[in-house]
């Protein structure tokens, strides 16, 4: 019997919020983060093939090796190389470079996927291994949802997210190196991590207690990007920050109303509304 064809969301994610705590012996920096996948996502079609293919809609987007989705295929195919093979088709509406963890989240569905496919029987933190391999966002996107993380990003601890909002995503035409923005950053400004239970007390979210020192580096290079959080504010967000290294910022709305309300201020970028997954 001919094997089906799967489609499958790919989700997106945000940091709420991050602090740059240390830099290890081997030049990584360790930090502190809270990691919230949302629902803006990608499709990814895996059909039936006798090798395995890369391909996708965006012709910027490399489908040879150095792509995370054929580094998770290749890592999952060493457990099982005598099983089908699958040509996996990325249909990209995740902006790329962009702080949202789209190519992370992408090879963690692969990952996912083959693993029920191919009944490799892993569990989840054997798939949370797997995946840090490939990537510290990409062990993220196994579990998902709201996951405080720290050391390389690839220490998690899932959290309860205790209100649900709605989001504003702009996302200016800028592409931002997280490479280059931990090499601009000044150590002597590094924090202690976030107490995550500090941050979502009383079933409330502390807005107050929320950063992404990034912005210090990335506003001052690229003005207009700390212009968007300027007029986020402005617009009535109850809170805005650039996720990961950006160049996304994100608002924070209590409905979407308000945020297609805000959306009109921001006619000349790429904007997303969308909702935590939780």
């Amino acid at each position: 019997m001919d094997r089906p064809s799967h489609i499958i969301r790919s989700n997106a994610k945000i940091n709420l919020c991050l602090r740059i705590t240390d830099q290890l012996p081997n030049g990584y920096h360790t930090l502190s983060t809270i990691f919230q996948e949302i629902d803006l996502h990608d499709i990814i079609t895996f059909t039936p093939s006798g090798k395995y293919i890369l391909s996708c809609s965006d012709p910027n987007i490399p489908c040879d090796g150095s792509n995370l989705c054929s580094k998770a295929y290749m890592e999952m195919k060493q457990l099982a190389p005598q099983t089908p093979n699958w040509h996996i088709h990325l249909q990209k509406t995740i902006p790329v470079g962009a702080g949202l963890g789209g190519g992370s989240s992408n090879a963690a569905t692969v990952i996912k996927f083959l693993n029920e496919q191919w009944e490799l029987g892993l569990n989840e933190q054997q798939l949370i291994r797997k995946a840090a391999k490939i990537g510290a966002d990409v062990a993220f996107f196994i579990h998902g949802k709201t996951q405080g993380a720290e050391r390389i990003g690839d220490q998690l601890i899932p959290l309860k997210l205790p209100r649900q909002f709605t989001l504003l995503l702009i996302c200016p035409a800028i592409h931002i190196s997280t490479k280059w923005a931990y090499q601009q950053f000044n150590l002597t400004k590094r924090k202690e991590g976030y107490k995550f239970q500090d941050v979502f007390e009383s079933g409330k979210i502390q807005w107050s207690l929320f950063e992404n020192q990034f912005e210090s580096v990335v506003f001052s290079t690229y003005p207009e990007i700390g212009n968007i959080k300027t007029l986020l504010i402005k617009e009535g967000a109850q809170y805005a920050g650039l996720s990961g290294s950006g160049s996304t910022v994100f608002g924070i709305f209590k409905n979407r109303n308000n945020a297609e309300h805000a959306r009109k201020a921001f006619d000349r970028h790429t904007t997303f509304i969308s909702t935590p997954i939780s």
